[in-house]
Parts: C-alpha cells; structure tokens; sequence
C-alpha cells in the first residue's frame, strides 16, 4: 500500500513538475524565441528591401541616369531628383522642403533660419536629400508582417497619393497619404510638425483582408556617402543614439565600417545621425521596448549608413477593424532650447545628449548658459565672452593674488638667488639645496606662477568647447574683420592679409601652422608681456622653455575659433595689470618697460678663458 501511494505521490509530482515547467519556463522560452526570430526576420527584410544586389551586367550604380537593380534611379544632381516624383510641400517657420510619395518618405528639408556662410546671400542649410541624389540622406516609417506572412506592405517603391485637401504641411495643417495594397489592407500616413524640428507620424491600418493580421512598426535614417567631419575629440559626429541601459551610443562612421551591423536587443530610446550644428534621430514612444541597429554596407558606390529600430511588439489588427502607430522624427538644428522642450513635454529619454557637451557636461552647460545670459543682456557674443573673463578673474582673484604675492616674493630676493647661482656654480645640487633653503626662509612657493595658467585651464576647455560647438556661437560676430566668433580669424600675416596671392596652408608638414591671424598674435603678444613680469627661473632650460612658450602658443592658436583667442588676449590683459598692481603694493619695483627692452638687448659674451 506504501509503495503503490509512493508511485502515485511519484506520479503526480512529475506531472506537476512537467506543466510547471512547460507553463512557466519552456513556454516563454519558446514565445521568445519565436517573438526574436519574428523580429530578426522583419529586420532582415527591411535590410534587404534597402540592399543594391549586385548584378554582372548592371550599369555602374550612382551614375546618373542609370537604374540600379532594385529599381533606384541616379541622378545627376539634387534638383533632379527632387522634379523626378511628385511632392508634398513642407512650409513651416523654420523649414522648407517636401515630402516624397513614392515611398511617403521625409527626404527633402532645408533650415531656412540658418546658411552656409556669413554671407546673407548664400544658400540656406541643406539637410535631407532624397534617394538616388548625390549624398542621399532621408528618414522613413513602415511596417514590416511576421515571419513567413505574404502581407503585402509599403515600401520605398510604393506611391502614396494625397487624402483630403491639404496639400502643404504645415505647423497648423497636417496632411495625410493613403495606400491601398489591393487585398484588404489599406495604410494612411498623417505627417503633423511643429513650429521646429518635430515631425509626428502617425500610421493606421484599416483591416478589411477577412483575418487579423500583426505588423512590426520600424523606422530608419538613411545616410548615402560618408560626410566631412571635423573629428574632434571633444564632440562626435555620426550615427549615435541613447538605448536605455546601453545609455549614450557613438559610432564614428570609420568604425561602423569595421562593425558593420552594431544590434542593441529589447532596449528602449532613440537613435540617428548628429553633425556638428545639425541632427536627424527617430524615435519611438518613450519607454517602448525596441530592437535598435547600426549598420554599414558598401553597394559598389557609396557608403549606406543607418541608424533603425524595430519595435519588439507587433501592432495587432483584427479583421474589421483600424490599429494606429504613433512615432515621431526629429530633423533640424541643434538648438538647445528647443530639444530641451521636446525632453519635457514628451518625455523623451535623455534627448538632450543629442548636443554632444563631452565629458566635462559640468562645466559646459553652465558656461554656455552663462555666455547666453550675458549674450542676452549685452547683445555681442565676443563682448560676452569678455564679460565672462571679467567674472572668472573675479571668482579666483584670491587665489590669483596669493600667487602673484608669492612671485613679488621672489623678485625681492632676486639678488640673493643670484649670490647663491655665483657661489654653487659647479655645484648643482648644493645650488638647488640652497635655493630650497632661501624659499623656506621667505616663505616663498616657486610653483606658485604657473597657477594663474592652471587654474584657467577648466575654463579655457569649457569655453572652447561652448564656441565650437554651441550653434548660437555660428557666425556670431565680433567688430572689425571678426564675422563669425566660432572660425579662425580670417586674415594671415604669411599672405599679408590677402595681398599675396597664395595658400600656405597648403604646404606639406609646416602648412598647418602657416595660418596667423591678427588676434593670435596679439594674444601672443599679451602672453609674451606678461611672461615679463615675472622673474625668469634660474634653471636656464626652464627660462629657455619660458621663452618660447608665447611663440608656440601664437601659432597654436592660430587655427581655433577666434572667440576663444580672444577671450585669451584679453584674459592675458587683465592679468598683466592684476599682477602689476598687486606686485607694487607688495613693494616690489616692476620694470616692465626696461624687462621689454632688455629682451632685445644682446647679451655680453661670455669670455672663455685661455690656457697661457
């Protein structure tokens, strides 16, 4: 009797243990499986549906005229391809362009507040292109069936035509495309944009094909041809993104060469391309669990990039019935207002980090803040860039005036450094025991001069970041020949000033530094006079290094945005004068016109004794 309730208690056990294990592991294990291998099918799909095969026979892809196997037609220019589909207008105050009905694609957009030079007259900022112009660059939406369905779905070949009456999108108007795939599934497409950079896109299905059907919302940004970009380390340009845990995503275009296909599984966020002023991103709802993707692929002419994302829950119609998707694009200029908007009104993950402020964020944001404030008060960046020297002096003037009491310091016992330098001539490490001793008597710091130039450092960092990167810096100017705070200055000492008919930045090896403008040197200048000031190092290297600092510093400079050159030159000005004054209330008689002129001042030759 005990063994036979064993063997039952055995038998109901596994039982047990056998649906648990189906109901509770296996099974979604099995649900997950088959969702993944879904989502990787529509993925690929989508892949292939943007994929140029290769053809023995074909014509060479991307020259104009020609067809490229999959049915995309080059031209010669971006013009052409814009006259070769019709169009829906887009007018809004700050965008100009089109969206195309073949494939209802957002492919033509240009900034109309914003051009490609200081020059009032020259063209605005090109953004989008469409497919099969030189350097194509668009984003689009669609939908994609689950593995193994033939549903029919649009793609980029398909023609959409025009719903109701509205035929310009604008901030108050949207328009809608429709699409009827002719076997009961018919697509609307309502493209709505703000007063900026904001497209919503919202896409219904209308299910009459006598079955529910279940589609995969996807969206991409398309890049053709790989841009020109500056590549500083402090801000990147290229595909990137931030994918919820993932956090912020950067690929170098190089790199996603060498990756080819980067795939951030069941994450949530957003992703696109950044330039340096300008971004285009696609993002879904927040919080929306997506698969994302870089990926890279040669088709035999040019470089195709895309940033894309799956969503990992299909949009589920039933027969009879209408289903609606809602995502959205962002396409436009970084303007940090703007995005910072977006972030709190649609709780966007982290879509502030669309403007790259590098690492030290801490000091970035709060600069650009402060030169904005001030921009806003006096009206002149350059004068705001001033003001904000004035203010940092201010805030370290304790710190600055300690040091420059310690350097007051050393010119008082200058005579008896000198007495130590004859009596330990040929003893180095007695002079230097010496000196150690004379410093400790006086109390005196001999580092204590390079802290004026350090503790400029994070601020000097900070700033120039703010003016190579911050879009409220471009074409900013100044007075004078100065047009635009965040370029070099224009003019060149090597070309003097333009009456020279030459490009010397073109010379091998020594051609970078063949560009000097007048306010890298006067920043040289001001470097070299305060240098002055101060009393030279006993070790003759370090006084040689000391030297030739201002002179590598002059050409150093003489490529960055002339903003920061600036603030140096006058950063150097108000240091000379703070350091002048407070070396004379420490009673220390300052020479500065007779160091000057002894600079110049041939050195009496040493004399060489001979042997008699």
């Amino acid at each position: 009797m005990t063994d036979n309730r064993n063997v039952i208690l055995a038998i109901v056990l596994s039982v047990i243990v056998l649906f648990g294990w189906q109901f509770f592991i296996a099974g979604p294990q099995l649900q997950r499986a088959q969702q993944q291998q879904e989502i990787a099918a529509e993925q690929a799909q989508s892949d292939a549906s943007l994929a140029v095969p290769a053809a023995a026979n074909a014509p060479a892809a991307g020259t104009p005229g020609t067809v490229a196997p999959d049915g995309t037609v080059f031209y010669a220019d971006r013009a052409e391809a814009l006259a070769a589909s019709q169009r829906i207008t887009i007018d809004t105050p700050d965008l100009r362009g089109s969206i195309n009905l073949t494939g209802a694609r957002l492919d033509d957009l240009e900034l109309k507040q914003y051009r490609e030079t200081v020059d009032p007259q020259s063209p605005i900022i090109t953004l989008l292109t469409p497919d099969g112009a030189p350097n194509a660059y668009f984003a689009e939406q669609g939908f994609v069936p689950t593995a193994g369905a033939t549903i029919a779905v649009p793609d980029g070949k398909s023609v959409w035509t025009v719903e109701g009456n509205a035929n310009t999108l604008t901030a108050t108007t949207p328009v809608t495309l429709r699409w009827d795939n002719g076997a009961g599934l018919v697509f609307h497409r309502t493209f709505a944009v703000d007063e900026y950079y904001l497209f919503t896109v919202s896409q219904s299905v209308e299910n009459n094909s006598g079955g529910s059907v279940a589609l995969f919302p996807y969206a991409r940004v398309a890049r053709h041809g790989t841009p020109k970009v500056a590549n500083f380390f402090i801000q990147h340009e290229g595909p990137h993104g931030v994918l919820g845990s993932n956090n912020m995503v950067s690929k170098k275009y190089t790199d996603l060469q060498k990756d080819q296909k980067v795939l951030f599984e069941n994450t949530t966020g957003w992703l696109g391309f950044s330039d340096k002023y300008w971004a285009t991103a696609v993002l879904p709802k927040p919080d929306t669990v997506i698969n994302a993707q870089f990926s890279w692929k040669n088709t035999g002419s040019y470089d195709d990039y895309q940033t894309s994302f799956v969503e990992t829950t299909p949009l589920v119609v039933a027969d009879g019935a209408t289903a609606t998707h809602d995502s959205y694009v962002f396409a436009g200029a970084k303007e940090e207002r703007v995005i910072n908007s977006y972030q709190q009104q649609y709780g966007f993950d982290r879509i502030d980090l669309m403007i790259d402020w590098g690492w030290f964020s801490f000091l970035t944001k709060p600069m650009n803040w402060l030169l904005t404030t001030l921009y806003g008060l006096i009206g002149n960046f350059g004068l705001a860039v001033m003001a904000v020297t004035i203010i940092v002096k201010a805030l370290f003037f304790p710190l600055a005036s300690r040091s420059y009491a310690s350097m007051a310091a050393m010119r008082r016992v200058q005579p008896e450094m000198k007495i130590i330098q004859e009596r330990f001539k040929e003893d180095r490490p007695a002079q230097q025991a010496a000196m150690m001793e004379l410093y400790k008597k006086e109390k005196i710091n001999p580092l204590s001069g390079c802290w004026p130039m350090l503790i400029q450092i994070p601020v000097f960092f900070s700033l120039y970041t703010v003016i190579f990167i911050s879009l409220a810096m471009r074409h900013a100017p100044f007075f004078g020949w100065i047009q635009d705070l965040a370029a070099p200055d224009p003019t060149n000492i090597f070309t003097l000033f333009g009456l020279i008919p030459w490009d010397p930045s073109v010379l091998p090896v020594v051609g970078g530094f063949m560009h000097l403008g007048v306010w890298p040197v006067i920043m040289g200048i001001t470097m070299w006079v305060q240098m002055k000031l101060n009393p030279p190092p006993p070790d003759p290297t370090q006084a040689m290094i000391f030297n030739w600092m201002p002179v590598i510093f002059t050409f150093m400079l003489g490529t960055f945005p002339a903003g920061l050159v600036i603030y140096w030159a006058w950063n150097n000005t108000l240091s000379v004068t703070q350091q002048y004054f407070i070396m004379k209330r420490h009673g220390v008689e300052v020479n500065l016109l007779g160091n000057i002129l002894g600079a110049f001042k041939r050195k009496p030759a040493t004399d060489v004794p001979t042997k008699s």
